[in-house]
């Protein structure tokens, strides 16, 4: 199980808690490590609802801001594009709609129901999946909030599954929660690499900061220069050729998620 093994090596937290001095999360991130002796005898597929009802539980010893991090810790992305599929199929259902995703050379091994995965930024739940393509139901609050409603069927999208505790974290942390969506405003030459600029709604420009992460349509990206408008990014030649950059043009429109810290850092002082 993908997610027990995570559970496994969360109470490694609690060194890292008492390292920093952060004493009010340590005890409740030493009590990470059970999960896993939990989400073994619950012999789940999914062990989501066995980590929902223990964050429910350390709730009260997090400060305000924390259970948010939990989230994160237990479901995270890097922003390292793993591969690049394509939307097969758009079903309305109910009044939202399950989408359908080829996943092009997307590594599937020890891929399970319930398990999330990250498609250009959006983190999605497999509900259906076989040896070419997966399905996941998509809220309207996501159709309406990210790209996902407005993307024409064989559309190209970015593929990232949930991290694992071994991986390399070689990017940032990224949630999967897309905060608004952007818009491509030039394309220019520099070097062998381009420069791109990006348009963002004015309350996700505050987060975004020269040298900072920022998380487009699923990719970690370093933010070159930022301004009341826009902000820019370098795409190095690997980028475009392997993330679905390559088929983007001025005017498109992609997904943001703004520096988690950032966030929390608002968060925190908000509440003091």
């Amino acid at each position: 199980m993908r997610g027990a093994r995570a559970f496994a090596s969360l109470g490694e937290l609690y060194k890292a808690a008492q390292r920093s001095k952060f004493v009010r999360c340590a005890p409740a991130f030493a009590s990470l490590g059970p999960l896993y002796k939990d989400s073994q005898r619950s012999k789940l597929r999914s062990t989501k609802s066995c980590a929902n009802s223990r964050r429910a539980e350390l709730a009260p010893l997090l400060p305000p801001f924390a259970p948010a991090m939990l989230v994160a810790i237990i479901r995270m992305f890097t922003g390292l594009v793993e591969a690049v599929g394509h939307i097969q199929s758009r079903e309305r259902r109910g009044g939202d709609a399950r989408m359908r995703f080829a996943f092009g050379g997307l590594p599937i091994d020890g891929l399970s129901l319930g398990e999330s995965i990250a498609v250009s930024g959006c983190c999605l739940t497999v509900v259906e999946f076989d040896a070419a393509s997966f399905a996941a139901d998509v809220s309207n609050e996501s159709l309406s909030r990210t790209t996902l409603g407005g993307l024409p069927v064989g559309g190209a999208v970015n593929l990232e599954r949930a991290m694992l505790p071994t991986t390399r974290f070689g990017g940032h942390m990224v949630a999967g929660h897309v905060d608004g969506v952007g818009r491509v405003e030039t394309i220019t030459a520099d070097g062998r690499a381009q420069r791109w600029r990006f348009s963002a709604p004015p309350s996700l420009l505050r987060y975004i900061a020269e040298k900072g992460s920022i998380c487009v349509d699923g990719v970690s990206l370093t933010v070159n220069q930022a301004d009341v408008h826009a902000f820019e990014v370098a795409l190095i030649p690997h980028t475009l050729a392997h993330t679905a950059f390559a088929q983007a043009t001025v005017g498109d429109e992609v997904n943001l998620e703004v520096d988690l810290v950032a966030r929390y850092v608002e968060r925190l002082f908000s509440v003091r």
